[in-house]
């Protein structure tokens, strides 16, 4: 069984997500810390809970998902996975960071390339890499058939969708890797989203004004 955890980081107000078994094993999905005083939550709930962090991964790399891909990896020694279509938007989340009066130190390590199709593993649970681009050219989502759940990013939010005005957006892509890859899922399936509340996939397709189920 897989537990979710979520932290609300950094003055963008965005979700955090921390899933883990009760083997003790967990992923980092989206570490958005950007004070110290974050990046001790975080911590201090993985140290508190005995968990050992095996993954670091980005639904997409906009600057508030991405300010602590730096801290995560260097005190847990992991290396990020994105999907390679997200390399320059992480290149380039610095000088946003600048832009938006908030600026880091970004990961500089080496990258893996997350390939959807192929399920990354936690313990006994396979996690589904969902190809969902339109608010970032390769957003991904990370779906958990076994335990009913998918953690969005910034595809899908409670009756609401991620930003298409943004540099790579596009609002027709957007609703179709909705339509396709997050609508066709079972209706009660939770949906964890970079910002904002929890939702399900029914009560999207029958209240989200923005696409329709």
């Amino acid at each position: 069984m897989l537990y979710v955890k979520v932290f609300l980081f950094n003055p963008v107000q965005e979700n955090t997500y921390l899933v883990y078994n009760e083997e003790k094993e967990c992923i980092i999905i989206d570490p958005g810390c950007y004070y110290e005083n974050e990046q001790e939550d975080l911590a201090g709930f993985i140290a508190e809970n005995r968990l050992k962090p095996v993954l670091l991964l980005n639904t997409h790399c906009h600057l508030d998902h991405v300010f602590g891909n730096k801290f995560v990896s260097q005190k847990y020694d992991l290396i990020l996975h994105i999907h390679p279509l997200e390399k320059k938007m992480l290149e380039l989340a610095p000088a946003s960071g600048l832009m938006w009066n908030m600026p880091f130190d970004n990961y500089q390590g080496e990258l893996e390339y997350l390939v959807p199709g192929r399920p990354l593993k936690l313990g006994n649970d396979d996690i589904q890499v969902l190809f969902t681009p339109g608010h970032s050219p390769g957003s991904v989502s990370f779906y958990s058939a076994g335990n009913g759940f998918v953690i969005s990013g910034d595809v899908l939010f409670r009756e609401s969708i991620g930003r298409t005005d943004l540099p790579g957006g596009d609002f027709s892509v957007l609703s179709r890797s909705i339509i396709d890859q997050l609508y066709s899922l079972p209706g009660e399936t939770i949906v964890y989203s970079g910002h904002g509340p929890s939702t399900s996939i029914d009560w999207e397709k029958s209240h989200n004004a923005y696409v329709k189920g």
